[in-house]
């Protein structure tokens, strides 16, 4: 894998990182509801659902980290993972907001791109 892929693919890993602390540590505070647009209301109504959706951010974020740990051979581990993100982020910009698709969808697709091309 190239160093720019791997680069992207980190990155992608460590913003799912900062979208699990977002949802399940910060949701209800003034930062996580800044970043969401939430009123204080919703987010201590959805706090529940904003964890286990930040749980499984946290989960694309493993496996993306678990492919890199394993090198030339995790290969098909980071491309899978980048999938799961990529539909995950298309899903969310149809049907949340159209900035999850270049926050999410687009660097995944950079991602893969990139792995497919080294």
């Amino acid at each position: 894998m190239s160093l720019i892929a791997t680069l992207v693919v980190a990155l992608v890993a460590l913003l799912h990182v900062w979208f699990l602390v977002l949802e399940m540590f910060l949701w209800t505070r003034p930062s996580g509801r800044r970043a969401f647009g939430l009123s204080e209301e919703f987010a201590q109504q959805s706090k529940v659902l904003a964890a286990n959706q930040g749980l499984y951010n946290g989960f694309l974020a493993a496996g993306l980290l678990w492919g890199l740990w394993m090198g030339a051979s995790g290969r098909p581990v980071t491309l899978f993972f980048l999938g799961c993100v990529l539909v995950a982020g298309v899903f969310g910009g149809l049907t949340a907001t159209r900035k999850v698709l270049w926050i999410q969808a687009l660097p995944a697709l950079v991602g893969i791109v990139l792995m497919l091309l080294a």
